[in-house]
């Protein structure tokens, strides 16, 4: 890997065009100051000083893609209510198309609220239905993508469960075939409720935890014989192309059919690892939709999962920070 070739990777990122199909959630962060334990109960006062809304769970996999360069569309089910709206407004405002997001009366839109003082969290409430789509939604649903995806004919597709409701089976098994059927690459981050429904797929990319509980495999060593072992067994269900697991502070793990490695995490200062496996999952699309090396996906998209640690809560990936470092850690001296 060259500096030559890592710019022309990161041009080329301009160009491309994806769909994020999920559950997308509203991140809420209260920002305040504590100075009392209140009287009522041993817990701490927050005394607010500012809020701010972001975009969570497929939607921040959204953001990241278009931190990137590329060009957006998120396709999921979202309440018909205040929070929906202000979801709506923020991926329009960052260049998301969501011409693909339907509103549900049967749900609320997935809002977590995080109280924090000084970069600490102290509390976290969330609102949310796990419940799967309805058929009276899940069908419409199926039926817009799919005349979207052959339409626009995109160049990949993210499927980013985080097991609310709207990536039910019947879902995934459309979408997939569809894809499959007009050479798209499509890249999954799976939760356990589906874990071994992406049947097909180009990559699966997993945590430990989930590869642990979807394949009731205790893994201790975490050592490349034993990924080799879970990705063969994930193979023989899923006939997937590409492993892509992360594996925390010890780095990430990639097996492609042919060569298979893990790569060591980069020293951080830490501040909040929230958001990280979404950044992950979209700088790894992006890449291999470019370059279909499985390496370099595996080592850039480490890279980007780092850096957005250093930040305190749910953040995009910084592109021109991914470069810089990127070239600095990875290029041949």
């Amino acid at each position: 890997m060259n500096k030559e070739e890592l710019h022309k990777i990161f041009e080329g990122m301009e160009g491309l065009r994806v769909v994020v199909v999920g559950d997308v959630m509203l991140d809420n962060y209260w920002w305040g100051h504590v100075d009392r334990i209140s009287p009522e109960a041993p817990v701490p006062i927050v005394a607010i000083n500012s809020r701010e809304s972001r975009l969570g769970g497929a939607a921040n996999v959204a953001l990241n893609c278009r931190a990137l360069g590329a060009h957006v569309t998120l396709a999921s089910v979202i309440g018909n209510d205040a929070e929906g709206d202000t979801l709506l407004s923020l991926a329009a405002k960052a260049g998301i198309d969501t011409s693909l997001i339907m509103k549900s009366n049967k749900r609320p839109t997935t809002t977590k609220v995080r109280i924090l003082s000084r970069n600490q969290q102290m509390l976290r409430v969330d609102e949310e239905v796990t419940d799967e789509l309805y058929t009276e939604e899940e069908h419409p649903f199926i039926d817009l993508v799919l005349k979207y995806l052959q339409k626009v004919k995109p160049d990949a597709l993210i499927f980013e469960d985080y097991n609310k409701g709207v990536l039910k089976e019947n879902v995934i098994r459309h979408i997939t075939a569809h894809c499959k059927e007009i050479g798209m690459v499509t890249v999954t981050d799976p939760k356990h409720r589906n874990f071994l429904s992406y049947k097909d797929v180009t990559i699966f990319k997993p945590n430990l935890k989930e590869v642990r509980e979807g394949l009731h495999l205790e893994l201790s060593k975490t050592d490349t014989t034993e990924l080799n072992e879970a990705h063969s067994k994930l193979n023989k269900t899923l006939h997937h192309q590409i492993s892509f697991i992360t594996l925390s502070e010890k780095g990430v793990y990639y097996n492609d059919g042919t060569t298979s490695a893990i790569l060591p995490s980069h020293v951080r200062n830490i501040a909040d690892v929230s958001g990280a496996g979404d950044t992950v999952v979209a700088t790894a699309t992006l890449v291999y939709t470019l370059t279909k090396d499985a390496r370099m996906m595996a080592e850039i998209s480490n890279l980007a999962g780092g850096l957005v640690c250093e930040e305190a809560g749910v953040v995009a990936i910084d592109k021109s920070k991914l470069l810089t470092e990127s070239i600095e850690l990875l290029c041949k001296q």
